[in-house]
């Protein structure tokens, strides 16, 4: 079991935050010894699950939600795959989204050090894709969807 300022530092989060979970609910199985809060590994692991949902992109009424439904047990499971699922789509989209920027940035990387090279962009600017190199033009394809 682990004090709330324990839990603070192995998260990374401030104890304010993890009482306001707790008033919020994020915790139903919370043990209190003295009005002491104790985590456990099944809060730790809601925290993990609660952070992954978060940063997919999920607001915290319907992160309550979810964990609403993991109280109520195995009748959930297809609302909580449904979510899963709508966050695994969301996420690949950013991820695909964030690769043509991270592609743009590469092939620019390539462009400015060629440019540096040459001194100029003079030949840059009239090449054409299929003159680039392999990894170049795929980046520079990829960046330009």
């Amino acid at each position: 079991m682990y004090t709330i300022g324990q839990v603070s530092e192995l998260c990374g989060l401030p104890a304010s935050t993890l009482r306001y979970y707790d008033k919020e609910g994020l915790f139903p199985n919370l043990q209190r010894d003295s009005g002491i809060r104790r985590f456990g590994e099944q809060e730790l692991e809601a925290l993990r699950v609660i952070d992954c949902l978060k940063k997919s992109g999920l607001e915290l009424r319907d992160i309550k939600q979810f964990m609403a439904w993991c109280t109520e047990g195995s009748a959930t499971y297809p609302q909580r795959r449904a979510l899963f699922l709508k966050q695994k789509e969301q996420v690949e989209a950013e991820l695909e989204r964030m690769n043509q920027v991270l592609d743009m940035i590469k092939f620019k990387c390539w462009y400015y050090e060629q440019a540096i090279k040459d001194g100029n962009e003079d030949r840059l600017r009239t090449m054409s894709p299929e003159e680039m190199p392999e990894e170049v033009r795929r980046t520079y394809e990829n960046a330009h969807k």
